[in-house]
């Protein structure tokens, strides 16, 4: 597609120049008026956050989103960058996206005052319209708005020309979208430089009686608990934000299982296929539930949901090593697998103070709550009651990571478990009979039917006569 090349041929072609949060709005309505997400890749949030952040962008507000980690805040973000248009004309060398109807820096009014129709264009893609900072201590004003440039004065400028200046991220980041994240964590003397950002939509650098008109969206994420614990937000900053909106973890587990299936990037085994059992998946995600309701979890701190898919890329990796180890073709999880949990758990979740040394024991109580309530939701118990029955009859199945698929073949014909695989929907495969009979067995145990001994991985399971 052509496009123009140069100021004259720019206003032939048409096209309008408008502020970004007006080309944010009307790119918003045109979606909402086809049906469309406006942000998407974001999950659980549909009747919640999203409705929110799209009320704020037909309304043109500022946006601060408040919630604990892994709530999804800098990928909502990051998905307005697909509301901009495409590609964005500016003038040719311009740092700050200079817009050719209305240039603001130095470098740009000159080149339009001297060239008029014949300025060069330059074409900027929708990416590089959007930034993002860290906020942290040690963050300064030369880094978000600018400073002299040494080195420029050192070629033989004058201190007092403007083109000694070394713009900053909010000046390059003109007619676009900047965003910071953990605000709270930004000094209180930097945040007071954003004042001008949000409300006269300004930058002023020092020393210098220039005014810098800058069109942006701001958007920033904050922890509620960095208001009193790392920092805090002064309050005329928090007044500039037209929206503040609270985020939250998935509210089901259903929710949980879908942005894990969508976020998770497991392992592969060369030349051997991989099969994921949707109750896995529902355990890994229930053992993030769980932990948020978990009194001995801080909740002050929240349970990420990097958390769920990271155990859920570690019961993978589990079972693709121990697949490998002994020999099978095929990768399923299985309830055995779960123990590797443990190291993607502990550097995820903090506990409270009164279980320091105990959160060993305080995970495996996790686990446990979590196959037992996928259990009651995924088995009938009235396909089980034969099954019980033999175990009460002397029938004993042993279990275990060093057990293959073909070890359980005996067991796979056991009254039950052909009803269980088709409740399931699971493959007769060996390996995913495999799987389901470690999860029937497991689940038979914590509803109290069975008895287990365990000793390392390996596992018995006997009858409670």
């Amino acid at each position: 597609m052509h496009r123009p090349a140069t100021l004259g041929e720019l206003r032939e072609s048409g096209w309008v120049s408008r502020p970004v949060k007006q080309e944010l709005r009307e790119n918003a309505l045109a979606r909402i008026a086809a049906g469309e997400p406006v942000v998407s890749g974001v999950v659980g949030y549909e009747e919640t956050v999203l409705p929110q952040v799209e009320n704020a962008l037909l309304a043109a507000h500022d946006i601060i989103l408040l919630g604990e980690r892994g709530q999804a805040k800098t990928r909502t973000i990051r998905s307005l960058v697909g509301l901009l248009d495409e590609w964005m004309p500016v003038v040719a060398g311009s740092e700050i996206n200079d817009d050719p109807y209305d240039p603001v820096s130095h470098h740009a009014r000159l080149m339009v005052a001297e060239r008029g129709d014949e300025t060069p264009i330059e074409w900027v893609h929708r990416d590089r319209r959007y930034s993002e900072k860290l906020a942290t201590p040690d963050t300064s004003i030369a880094d978000l708005i600018g400073e002299v440039d040494p080195i420029k004065v050192a070629e033989g400028r004058y201190l007092s020309d403007e083109l000694t200046i070394h713009y900053g991220l909010v000046p390059r980041t003109n007619r676009g979208i900047f965003a910071i994240n953990e605000l709270p964590d930004l000094a209180e003397r930097i945040q007071v430089g954003l004042l001008n950002v949000l409300e006269e939509r300004d930058v002023q650098i020092r020393g210098y009686k220039i005014r810098l008109p800058i069109d942006l969206l701001l958007v920033a994420t904050a922890n509620p608990e960095d208001y009193t614990n790392r920092g805090r937000i002064i309050t005329p900053l928090k007044d500039r934000f037209g929206a503040q909106i609270r985020t939250h973890y998935p509210l089901t587990v259903e929710l949980e299982m879908d942005v894990v299936t969508q976020e998770a990037e497991p392992v592969a085994a060369p030349g051997r296929s991989t099969i994921i059992p949707e109750f896995m998946t529902e355990i890994v995600a229930a053992v993030s539930q769980a932990a948020r309701r978990s009194p001995h979890v801080n909740q002050r701190s929240g349970v990420s949901v990097r958390m769920s898919i990271a155990n859920y890329e570690t019961m993978i990796a589990n079972a693709t090593r121990r697949a490998l180890r002994n020999g099978e073709d095929t990768v399923v999880p299985r309830i055995s697998d779960l123990e590797a949990i443990v190291a993607s758990t502990s550097g995820k979740v903090e506990f409270e103070t009164v279980d320091d040394g105990r959160e060993a024991e305080v995970l495996d109580r996790l686990v446990k709550a979590a196959t037992l309530e996928t259990f009651r939701h995924c088995v009938d118990p009235a396909n089980l009651v034969e099954l019980v029955g033999a175990f009460d009859g002397g029938l004993v199945a042993h279990t275990g990571p060093d057990l293959s698929a073909a070890d359980y073949a005996t067991l796979s014909a056991l009254p039950g478990v052909q009803a269980v695989l088709a409740e399931l929907e699971v493959g007769d495969s060996p390996a995913e009979v495999a799987s389901v009979i470690e999860f029937v067995l497991e689940g038979l145990h914590l509803a109290k039917r069975l008895n287990k001994e365990a000793v390392g991985g390996r596992a018995t399971y006997r009858g409670r006569g």
